[in-house]
């Protein structure tokens, strides 16, 4: 909230287009999307009216967090029984990753994550490309992590033939010139160093920076990893999202789910708000993947949160990560095994059960113009 507060005043100093080519003392690189700073100079603004600034700052997450407990609910009853909708939107109510993250730190992944859901439940649900590539153009406006589901978005919009292509790029790239042509035109160089080519801290507190860690690998591995090579993952994770969207279009709600939740899985970052990528859509792979994820990485950020410092963790937390990162894994697993039992044409798994998620009920087969 601290860095924050300092983003905003800068922003309100040098304006949300200049603040890049600014460097700014004792806060971190500034490596948010143009939205962030216009948000940023309008909480900065309301904040002079004497509303406290870390209320304002937490306001984005929070509201995006209750629009996922609607999305979800809605992406789930699609493609199972509503008992087990209900159940998916409830645990993305309560879920204890969401409230430390975005009741507490009050960073902007869950606003990101919000929107990519929404691009892909307007996309494959409502039938709605334009609209989808409006959500999708915000989400990586708002923090970058979610431009690895744009090429599966794009392949959904691809299967569903020719106008729906159009109408979602249409969307999405009208959305890009205005929030980010400005910035392009201006400083373009800060911009691709600050944000485009961010790679994250260098803590080795997750993941697979964590167990090479552990497992003494050299030093050169892992400065690689964190390195130039997290651009591998990002591919892969890329890869695997297009080869989803492709097989089966029907499931673009869960394809963006699992895609952002191999981000996480393979990330070489560090950082509690992370655990923000995958909190809402590993309950759209399945009930019991998101209740698993959140209740040991939920604990995982309370402790996190409540130790020294949310970049120093305790030995006690460093394990109950590692067990999320199991945990996610395995959910990870077990939901896109789901995802490809579904029937390519869009009708519901064989043997599909109450707390399982499948194709959506009302969707049309995949190689039509309204899929």
């Amino acid at each position: 909230m601290r860095f924050f507060q300092g983003f905003a005043k800068a922003v309100s100093v040098y304006g949300p287009i200049r603040v890049y080519e600014h460097a700014l003392p004792g806060l971190p690189v500034y490596n948010h999307p143009p939205l962030a700073g216009w948000m940023l100079l309008g909480l900065n603004g309301l904040s002079e009216f004497g509303m406290s600034f870390g209320t304002l700052i937490r306001w984005p997450a929070s509201i995006a967090d209750f629009l996922c407990v609607l999305l979800v609910f809605e992406i789930v009853r699609r493609r199972a029984a509503p008992r087990t909708a209900m159940l998916c939107a409830i645990g993305v109510a309560v879920s204890p990753v969401l409230i430390a993250t975005s009741g507490y730190h009050g960073n902007t992944d869950a606003v990101a994550v919000m929107f990519a859901l929404a691009a892909a439940h307007l996309l494959a649900d409502r039938k709605s490309p334009l609209a989808a590539g409006v959500a999708a153009a915000l989400s990586i406006s708002v923090k970058f992590v979610p431009v690895v589901v744009i090429p599966a978005l794009l392949v959904g919009a691809l299967r569903g033939g020719g106008p729906v292509l159009v109408r979602f790029a249409a969307g999405f790239a009208a959305v890009f010139a205005l929030v980010w042509g400005p910035v392009l035109a201006t400083v373009p160089q800060d911009l691709t160093a600050d944000v485009l080519e961010y790679a994250g801290g260098g803590y080795r507190l997750w993941g697979l920076v964590r167990f090479a860690d552990v497992f003494g690998l050299p030093e050169s591995v892992i400065g690689f990893m964190q390195g130039g090579g997290h651009f591998l993952f990002v591919l892969l994770c890329v890869a695997a999202g297009v080869r989803l969207a492709w097989l089966r279009p029907a499931q673009l709600p869960g394809v963006v789910a699992a895609t952002l939740g191999l981000l996480l899985l393979l990330s070489t970052a560090s950082g509690l708000q992370y655990l923000t990528w995958a909190a809402a859509g590993l309950f759209v792979l399945g009930f019991w993947e998101g209740f698993a994820y959140n209740c040991v990485l939920g604990l995982t950020a309370f402790l996190g949160y409540s130790g020294r410092s949310a970049v120093r963790w305790s030995e006690p937390v460093l394990q109950l990560g590692a067990a999320g990162w199991i945990v996610l894994a395995a959910g990870l697993a077990t939901g896109v095994h789901r995802l490809l039992a579904a029937r390519p044409g869009g009708g519901p798994a064989v043997g599909a059960g109450r707390a399982q998620v499948s194709a959506p009920r009302t969707s049309q087969p995949s190689g039509s113009a309204a899929t």
